[in-house]
């Protein structure tokens, strides 16, 4: 990821942004570039987004994919590749939504480490949000970061799914068998 070279507020971001056919994420100032996918990625994406659907309906819950941003305060405005909100709050604003329960990143070569660290850390700032996921291209393996609470505290706790497993998104109690989520996935590259 390489920041362009500013110091832009957060109403000079939006207010770039939604004139702009590029999308950037902001954070702390620094403005990025986002990178094109592969399309292994799209195809996660999709297959993640699609179950999904299938299971929220016509709830109360609405999904959305890398698109709209997530937003933090003055922090942060993310696209996560998929999230789930189901705060009413979150209709107010059609481009940015604040309260998600559950995110997901497809990991990519040039954003897995931020995804893992940095953008993680951003994230646990949301107080709505309950689970994190990460979903590898390389390999038929899942990592699910869940908030725990616990007595006047709270932690991280994280499960990996592997081949053959069923992937259990608790925040939105579905439950995905991993071939489904790899559906069309080449993983032989």
């Amino acid at each position: 990821m390489i920041a362009i070279p500013s110091g832009f507020s957060p109403e000079e971001y939006l207010s770039i942004e939604h004139e702009n056919t590029i999308r950037h994420e902001y954070r702390r100032g620094l403005v990025y570039a986002m990178a094109g996918g592969s399309d292994d990625h799209s195809r996660l994406a999709i297959n993640l987004l699609t179950l999904i659907n299938f299971h929220l309906r016509d709830g109360e819950c609405q999904f959305f994919s890398g698109d709209v941003k997530v937003n933090y305060a003055a922090e942060f405005f993310y696209y996560p590749d998929a999230f789930v909100t189901c705060d009413p709050r979150d209709k107010n604003d059609r481009y940015v939504k604040r309260y998600p329960k559950l995110i997901a990143e497809v990991l990519s070569p040039s954003t897995k480490k931020f995804d893992r660290t940095d953008k993680f850390e951003d994230y646990q700032q949301l107080e709505s949000l309950e689970e994190y996921v990460l979903i590898s291209q390389d390999e038929m393996c899942v990592e699910c970061r869940r908030r725990v609470k616990d007595g006047g505290g709270e932690r991280w706790e994280t499960v990996v799914y592997c081949a053959g497993d069923l992937v259990m998104l608790q925040s939105i109690e579905l439950e995905i068998a991993i071939a489904e989520l790899y559906r069309g996935v080449s993983l032989e590259r």
